[in-house]
């Protein structure tokens, strides 16, 4: 039966057909389906630039005022299969202008919806669908909500949870109870995973793969592995999934601080895919200048700089790692922190997300009922990324990846100030007053600050 699956969807066909030898407890829900809408709307003023797009190097945030906005609708349908197994499929339309044409910013890309690729004219595609499978080991039953791409009913403090499918890997892994919901939350890249996590994901920030999650009461132990795209930041993937891929374990601790809950998370990746060094491809324009970013006919980012270096000539398969820490820890009734830090090794290219070698960010979530608000919240941000020596010369020299380049560098490290105000207008929508400061946009001490207004309309259905 399998057999005639188109290929992508092998693993989710067997696993369902498979998951029907298994009993499960009864559920309270047999299916469901929500709905949200988000727009989000960024102003940029103009900002202070020595120079712009140096040399025929295209990759600048342009120093004029600007505007930015996305409009998403998704759709989230859910229903429980055989032997208790939940099926989960979340089609998803997009509208989107970016800055610059998505070019100038490191990590800090002001709106975390510009991840998901798309032109002002409306494109409809599937987002995610996937299986899910839960085996229930023992220990405290809880109850759980229903929600979107969550079937109400029970779970065990012990379990074994199998997700296989078409998905995004942050669905599961750095999870945090107060940041990663731009529609939500903070709006910056920055905050939606750690800015330097390059996770396997085609241009829109999803995959195809299967992750195993073994939960024992205060511990919970994740890993998995995903296809990533066939070129970097690009939409289309490439499923040769025992040859290129990106694998990532996770360790989660639960603990109480001075009577308050928190979570402490340990994750780390490793990708292994047809990809350039920054030093290789320095070296290759050394040894011969006709191997420069202007001449390139393989894949490249179009750039016109004659004397700069370009990754399409030294493309192969390389591995990346990258090794980061999390916190999330309620302060009181109605507010949190969260605190993340990573570090990837630095020395090949961008491949799924932003510009950033190694990263940290920090915030605090204030709740609205202290002052007769319960369903507002106001949050405030801080977030600074790095570039490795390699990235720096390489990009010091004309070269770009897929998001920066200016054609020279004074290097400091792009760092990004965000705060909100969310105010809820009636029982499932809000409206999101935002303000970002980003100082040496690209990493370049030469170039802004930059300030950026933002708006956000968010509804839920």
């Amino acid at each position: 039966m399998c057999k005639r699956v188109p290929r992508p969807q092998v693993l989710l066909a067997c696993l369902l057909a498979a998951s029907h030898a298994f009993a499960a407890d009864a559920p309270d829900e047999e299916g469901n389906a929500y709905g949200q809408f988000t727009h989000i709307f960024h102003g940029k003023r103009a900002f202070p630039a020595a120079y712009t797009n140096a040399n025929g190097t295209p990759n600048s945030l342009t120093p004029e005022r600007e505007r930015s906005y996305t409009t998403t609708a998704t759709a989230y349908i859910g229903w429980r299969a055989w032997g208790g197994a939940e099926v989960y499929f979340a089609p998803e339309v997009i509208s989107l202008l970016p800055l610059s044409g998505l070019h100038g910013l490191g990590g800090s890309i002001q709106n975390g919806e510009l991840e998901k690729n798309g032109t002002r004219h409306p494109t409809v595609y599937r987002s995610r669908l996937f299986l899910r499978k839960t085996w229930n080991q023992g220990g405290e039953s809880n109850a759980v909500e229903s929600g979107p791409m969550q079937l109400s009913g029970s779970q065990d403090s012990r379990r074994f949870v199998l997700t296989a499918g078409n998905l995004a890997i942050i669905d599961i892994f750095d999870k945090n109870l107060y940041v990663g919901d731009v529609r939500q939350q903070f709006l910056s890249m920055n905050f939606l995973t750690h800015a330097s996590y390059d996770f396997a994901a085609d241009a829109r920030g999803y995959t195809w793969g299967i992750a195993g999650e073994m939960y024992r009461d205060d511990w919970v132990l994740r890993a998995g592995r995903f296809v990533g795209p066939l070129h970097p930041n690009q939409l289309s993937l490439d499923f040769s999934i025992m040859r290129h891929y990106g694998d990532q374990v996770e360790a989660e601790r639960r603990h109480e601080f001075l009577g308050r809950p928190g979570k402490v998370r340990v994750l780390a990746y490793r990708n292994v895919e047809n990809m350039g060094r920054w030093d290789d491809a320095v070296a290759a324009l050394a040894a011969n200048p006709a191997n420069n970013a202007a001449a390139c006919t393989d894949f490249n980012y179009n750039s016109a700089n004659t004397g700069a270096p370009d990754l399409c000539y030294v493309r192969k398969r390389n591995v990346k790692v990258g090794l980061g820490v999390s916190l999330e820890q309620q302060l009181s009734a109605n507010a949190g922190m969260f605190f993340r830090a990573m570090k990837s090794d630095g020395k090949t290219e961008v491949y799924s997300y932003t510009s950033a070698d190694s990263s940290a960010s920090a915030g605090v979530l204030v709740k609205g009922a202290g002052w007769g608000r319960e369903r507002d919240s106001i949050g405030i941000a801080y977030a600074q990324n790095w570039l490795s020596p390699q990235h720096v010369a390489y990009l010091g020299m004309g070269g770009i990846d897929g998001f920066i380049g200016d054609g020279r560098i004074t290097y400091r490290p792009e760092k990004t100030f965000e705060t909100y105000y969310s105010l809820n207008v009636s029982r499932a929508a809000w409206v999101t007053l935002d303000y970002q400061r980003i100082a040496n946009p690209a990493y370049n001490a030469d170039r802004g600050p930059v300030s950026l207004y933002g708006l956000r309309f968010h509804a839920e259905f």
